[in-house]
């Protein structure tokens, strides 16, 4: 991965932070992308002071014009995009009888349509390039459902089905398309979690333990790798076997 250029949205912690600590410790360099400026100059002191190369870009994947200006001020910097990890992401959470327009509105066009606009950006460069790498992260709840996350699941559902249509354009090209599909993560989220919520959860996991972002993160790092030349339209369950 010597020398490729990563972009990672939602780059400022958790699982984003995760990928983009991983690509980097392989050799990319990483553009860095988020609406928190401050997280990010965090993520890129920590890469750089391994040595590794960081960009930090704000990135609003609400806004065609933030998404549109961060890819093209980062091709400037890096002169291309080789992988792309669809990171970002937001919950409103609610039962469905319940559920806003607002709130579906807003997590169906952050999680899947800015995934989409963002990929959009990145095709016409690795196609003249002949390779590219685009990983989707996707959610156990893309393909199991879950109460009171309606809006959520359908993003993370639409995710693996862009993943497969984009897989199929894009392979004459050299260009592999993936989605990861994480499970239960330890996170800020699932840390404010009461202990019986956890341990119902833990009991639904045959690995009987949370996975870490490093979980996924070296996933996608495999993803991204030349030795998955030979993969696309795949989703990788990273959940611990509790939806197989």
């Amino acid at each position: 991965m010597q020398n490729r250029v990563a972009f990672v949205t939602g780059a400022s912690r958790g699982i984003g932070k995760a990928c983009a600590l991983a690509l980097a410790g392989a050799g990319a360099r990483v553009a860095l992308a988020a609406r928190q400026r401050d997280k990010l100059e965090e993520v890129a002191a920590e890469i750089r002071s391994k040595s590794g190369e960081a960009y930090v870009v704000e990135l609003d994947l609400a806004s065609d014009d933030s998404i549109k200006n961060a890819f093209t001020t980062t091709a400037k910097e890096f002169g291309r995009i080789d992988i792309l990890v669809n990171n970002a992401g937001i919950t409103r959470d609610g039962l469905a009888l319940r559920m806003k327009k607002d709130d579906w509105n807003a997590v169906i066009e952050t999680n899947l349509t800015g995934s989409f606009r963002a990929i959009q950006q990145v095709l016409q460069g690795m196609m003249r390039e002949r390779w590219g790498r685009i990983i989707n992260i996707s959610s156990v709840v893309g393909e199991a459902g879950n109460a009171g996350q309606a809006n959520y699941a359908a993003a993370k559902a639409g995710l693996i089905g862009l993943t497969k249509s984009m897989a199929q354009e894009m392979a004459s090209r050299q260009i592999t398309v993936n989605a990861v599909a994480p499970g239960f993560i330890e996170t800020d989220m699932t840390n404010s979690l009461g202990a019986e919520v956890k341990e119902k959860v833990l009991q639904s996991i045959p690995l009987r333990r949370l996975g870490t972002a490093e979980d996924v993160a070296a996933a996608v790092r495999f993803l991204a790798s030349e030795e998955a030349g030979f993969i696309t339209g795949h989703v990788l369950a990273v959940n611990g076997g509790m939806y197989m």
